[in-house]
Formats: C-alpha cells, sequence, structure tokens
C-alpha cells in the first residue's frame, strides 16, 4: 500500500497549526479570530473586559483612582526596596482564574499569555529595559511538590517577547513559608523576614523581579532587600496582576 506524503505532511501541519495558534479564546473558549500581534490567544470580546491596571502606584503597583499617577499613600510614607513596579491586571476575574489555573494546574498556555502581557506593557514604556530577569523563587521542598514555578514560567513567557536572560538559580527561598493565602500584611511580612538569599550575580545589574500575583508586597519587598544587598544596582518588579 502506497502511502500518500504529501497529504500526511498536510494533516500533520494541520494539526501543529491548531496546538501552537489555538482556535478557541483561552478565556471563554469561543470562537478566536487569532490577531498574534494585538489579540493573542484572547478574543476581542474578552480583551475589551480585561481588568487592565491602566493607573497604579509607580513604586508598588497598587491599583489607584483617578488619571494621575502618583505614589500611594503607603510609598510616600515609607517607600519601597524596589525602584519602580508594574502589574499588567488587577487581580480580578477572568485573571485570578487565569492565575489560579497556572499556579495550581499547570496551565502553561497561561503562563505563556499573561508573561507577554506583561512584556507588552513593559515595551510600551519609554524607560531602558533591565539586563536580568529574577523570578521570584520557591522553596525545594515547595517545588518538589509543584513541579514547577509559576514565577519562572512567566519569565518565560516575558522574554519570549523581549529577549531579556533568565536567571533562576541566583536567588533562593532559604527556608519554606506557609502559604499566605488568608494573611494580613503583618502575618506576611513576618513569614518572609529573611527568606531569601542573593548571590553577587545581580551586582551592578539592572533587574526585574517576576512573580504572578503582588498582594501586600511583602513576598517581592524581602526579595528586593536581598538582591539590594547584593549589589543590585536598580530593581524593578513585575507581576501578572496585584491586589488592590
Amino acid at each position: 500500500m502506497m502511502v500518500d506524503v504529501s497529504a500526511w505532511r498536510r494533516q500533520l501541519a494541520s494539526g501543529l497549526r491548531r496546538w501552537i495558534v489555538p482556535s478557541a479564546c483561552l478565556l471563554c473558549h469561543g470562537a478566536l479570530e487569532r490577531d498574534a500581534e494585538r489579540g493573542g490567544p484572547i478574543c476581542a470580546g474578552c480583551r475589551a473586559g480585561l481588568p487592565w491596571n491602566d493607573v497604579a502606584c509607580p513604586a508598588c503597583a497598587l491599583p489607584m483612582r483617578g488619571a494621575d499617577v502618583h505614589l500611594c499613600a503607603r510609598c510616600s510614607a515609607e517607600p519601597p526596596p524596589q525602584d519602580s513596579a508594574l502589574s499588567a491586571f488587577r487581580y480580578e476575574t477572568p485573571i485570578s482564574q487565569a492565575i489560579f489555573g497556572l499556579k495550581y494546574h499547570a496551565q502553561f498556555r497561561q503562563s505563556r499569555w499573561l508573561g507577554e502581557e506583561i512584556a507588552r506593557r513593559v515595551a510600551a514604556r519609554p524607560a531602558p529595559m533591565p539586563e536580568l530577569l529574577i523570578p521570584v523563587p520557591l522553596h525545594a521542598s515547595r517545588l518538589r511538590q509543584r513541579g514547577y514555578n509559576q514565577a519562572l514560567e512567566l519569565a518565560r513567557g516575558i522574554t519570549r517577547r523581549l529577549a531579556i536572560p533568565i536567571d533562576a538559580h541566583c536567588a533562593v527561598r532559604t527556608r519554606a513559608t506557609a502559604d499566605q493565602i488568608g494573611q494580613g500584611a503583618v502575618a506576611r511580612h513576618r513569614e518572609v523576614r529573611g527568606a531569601f538569599a542573593v548571590d553577587g550575580r545581580v551586582a551592578g545589574l539592572h533587574i526585574a523581579l517576576v512573580d504572578d500575583v503582588m498582594t501586600t508586597g511583602s513576598t517581592v519587598n524581602e526579595l528586593a532587600k536581598a538582591c539590594r544587598e547584593a549589589g543590585a544596582a536598580r530593581i524593578e518588579v513585575w507581576t501578572a496582576a496585584r491586589v488592590a
């Protein structure tokens, strides 16, 4: 029996296109007219309703009211250890659901999309690009349990568009910390105090710390402190979402 190689190749190419360029919206699963530059894997209807974090504190990315970008009251009174912060979205539906899917169900299409949305926001600013991306590390025990670091997956989505190197080893979480869901700001800060160590590879560099969600800022603030002590010259924090 002769095999129609050309037909087999067409079927294979079609299957690959469906996998690489999905025809369904990542959020509503409806029909998708893909525009790789503007819409990505999100349909126009869903994209129009996304909770963009357009007006936010430039130091901690806290969503702000009004049209003027200015420091929030907390950052005005006590500047955070990082130089700036950016979150693509407010932590609201459907972004909260997308992050949940990434964090607990290994939905890596979500990380590629969210990472690229962070990258779009970063690319639109006039500020210089950092030289290195550092995903917020998990403790070794948590990493073994989950099997992956969602912050690293987001960083990979970012660098697909911006081509910034990632270093997932220069920062480590030196002790296991409890899940911070439901904890207040004071408890969160106490839980992560002294939980990170950063080596000298960041010395003199402009870096960006990458994480999925910033709630009170305790985790990224503590990591930023460790990076500053290790000699980082400029520190930014990039997250997919910010809790108001």
